[in-house]
């Protein structure tokens, strides 16, 4: 299996209009996002004003989703005023009987790669044009906070190329082309917690306490998409309650979280490498929530990096090893 996989049954198709609002920092890949939803098969209107959008939507039906790209730079943007058209949306489905698929999709990064990209690009932030631009990334954190919260699908951009980008975007919208009915998308992750959690995961569960396979010989240039490691993991008395206990606590949630309306559900599995017992983990999970009919898609955080380094190597220097 590829470290980043989708596991997608065939959706039930439904009827309704499907909207997805980008939003997030400036320099968080929303331009991006943006065409690679309308290669998609989205009509994409970047910039509207909010005071627009519920005439827009109010207007002759749509025979395409639509992307709407939100950032600081619209006329008359604020946070309250992306919630309260959030809301407005809401409220105009219930006064005409019809079904507006929302998600909210926010692109997050981090601070140090938001300066570094504006580095890059000689840039001047919006929100700082006269000073510098971690003055202006600061600001617009500061804005977009309650925006953050409300996501729908959050998306970190710090590691991702714009290829990378695009190719996860796919997970979750590519299916839209077709329209698709409202359906939780989950996203099962693997890290190690040498690198700190990943950015926008819903729930976090610790496998360090399982015995590791790094300490056994055979096992430890592998890792836990190989059979040999859940084989071996399944020799400590722990790991199939703990299985299935997260098997069980999942299939409680999820039903709740898609009646709540909630449509992106982020599972991370930590351990001390992120190579073989969270990466295990997030493995089976997935593997059972696909068989039980939920949209999956799997981010092996530790392996894609490392898989994304030895390319670099190989194109630097022809080989998978270093220049020595």
């Amino acid at each position: 299996m590829d470290v980043k996989e989708q596991i997608d049954p065939d959706p039930a198709l439904a009827e309704g209009r499907r909207l997805v609002l980008v939003t997030g920092p400036s320099g968080a890949g929303r331009t991006t996002a943006i065409r690679a939803l309308e290669d998609m098969g989205y009509e994409a209107i970047d910039n509207l004003p909010l005071s627009l959008l519920p005439r827009l939507l109010d207007g002759p039906g749509l025979d395409k989703p639509l992307a709407l790209g939100v950032d600081v730079r619209n006329r008359d943007f604020s946070s309250t005023a992306l919630i309260e058209a959030i809301d407005q949306i809401g409220q105009m489905d219930a006064a005409d009987k019809s079904t507006t698929l929302l998600q909210l999709l926010y692109l997050d990064c981090s601070t140090d790669v938001l300066i570094r990209r504006y580095s890059e690009t000689r840039r001047r932030h919006p929100l700082a044009p006269a000073e510098s631009p971690a003055t202006g990334i600061a600001r617009e954190f500061d804005l977009l906070g309650p925006i953050r919260v409300r996501a729908d699908i959050l998306i970190d951009t710090s590691e991702m190329s714009p290829h990378e980008l695009k190719s996860e975007l796919k997970l979750w919208f590519a299916s839209s082309e077709q329209g698709g009915a409202h359906r939780l998308a989950v996203s099962v992750h693997s890290f190690s917690y040498k690198r700190g959690l990943p950015r926008g995961l819903d729930m976090v569960l610790d496998c360090r306490f399982l015995n590791n396979p790094y300490w056994d010989a055979e096992l430890r240039n592998i890792d836990g998409r190989d059979a040999r490691v859940p084989d071996f993991l399944s020799q400590d008395p722990r790991f199939i309650p703990f299985k299935d206990k997260v098997g069980d606590l999942a299939r409680f949630l999820l039903p709740a979280y898609k009646a709540e309306g909630k449509a992106y559900l982020a599972i991370g599995f930590g351990c001390t490498g992120g190579q073989h017992r969270s990466v295990a983990m997030a493995e089976t999970l997935a593997r059972t929530l696909a068989k039980e009919g939920w949209q999956v898609s799997i981010r092996h955080r530790e392996l894609e990096r490392r898989g994304a380094l030895a390319t670099r190597l190989k194109d630097d220097y022809g080989t998978g090893g270093t220049k020595d």
